[in-house]
């Protein structure tokens, strides 16, 4: 990890001593080092836009915000990390079998979400940004959610996210349902009963699965191996809770909030 950054400011890590449920929030964050920040050909202008564009904007707020209003008994842990996603996607899997690379959106970027060039493609500078930024975030998170299981038997995460209205030129499939709410699922690691959980804890609102997007974080050393590990993914659409690009709706991230501490308490008993 470069030297400016510590995993303190890289991220921030909450231990509870008696809930599975660990909340995950890997794209709230917007901070680039500056390091980082010269390698990328964008104006300070065009960044600020794609850095907005690209954000899920208060997901952190929403995750801490249930966290408070959780029982105390049920508290989740939780994972939130404080790095722009442009300087390194940490839910992007680092081969060629990610999907997104062929967009310029692998756990690298070298495209903006239009299209142009983010940074100049560099298999080197690509190695230093995997190497200082993303397996560290990959490690300390796959760490965490191995102390979950040491202490309690297993892990629920809950990976939360949120999405614009329309699709940004570099989504795959612009025809795909927009819901309120997506749920992601994954074959091996989303039980009947979590996405039960998190369809009840969000009812009021339009919950569909797997549209727009797919899937849901576990750490690759328990990825397809591992039950213990249970995981859905949380897809809020921004329109729900933000007045414009960034600007919440306070009582709208209220009643999200409210939903998020439900589907916590829900998955900390099963």
């Amino acid at each position: 990890m470069d030297p400016d950054l510590t995993s303190s400011t890289a991220w921030t890590a909450r231990r509870t001593d008696n809930s599975p449920v660990l909340i995950h929030v890997p794209h709230a964050g917007t901070h680039i080092p500056a390091a980082v920040r010269q390698a990328i050909v964008l104006s300070d202008e065009d960044l600020a836009t794609e850095i907005d564009r690209m954000t899920d904007w208060h997901t952190d707020l929403i995750a801490a915000s249930a966290q408070l209003i959780s029982e105390p008994s049920r508290r989740a842990s939780s994972f939130t990390n404080h790095l722009s996603r442009l300087v390194v996607d940490p839910e992007r899997f680092t081969d060629e079998t990610e999907v997104m690379r062929i967009v310029g959106m692998g756990a690298v970027y070298t495209k903006t979400s239009d299209g142009r060039p983010l940074r100049n493609p560099a298999p080197s500078h690509e190695a230093h940004l995997l190497e200082s930024y993303f397996h560290p975030y990959a490690e300390a998170l796959a760490d965490m959610v191995d102390e979950i299981i040491a202490s309690v038997g297993h892990c629920t995460i809950i990976d939360l996210h949120s999405y614009p209205r329309s699709a940004l030129p570099y989504e795959l499939d612009h025809t795909a349902r927009r819901p309120e709410i997506c749920l992601g699922t994954d074959p091996f690691h989303t039980p009947g009963w979590l996405t039960a959980a998190a369809r009840e804890a969000f009812a009021g609102y339009e919950v569909d699965e797997n549209t727009p997007f797919a899937g849901t974080y576990v750490p690759l050393r328990r990825y397809g191996t591992d039950q213990r590990v249970t995981s859905v993914m949380v897809e809020i659409r921004r329109d729900l809770y933000l007045a414009d690009v960034t600007q919440p709706i306070d009582r709208n991230v209220r009643r999200l909030t409210e939903s998020m501490a439900r589907l916590v308490e829900s998955s900390s008993v099963s």
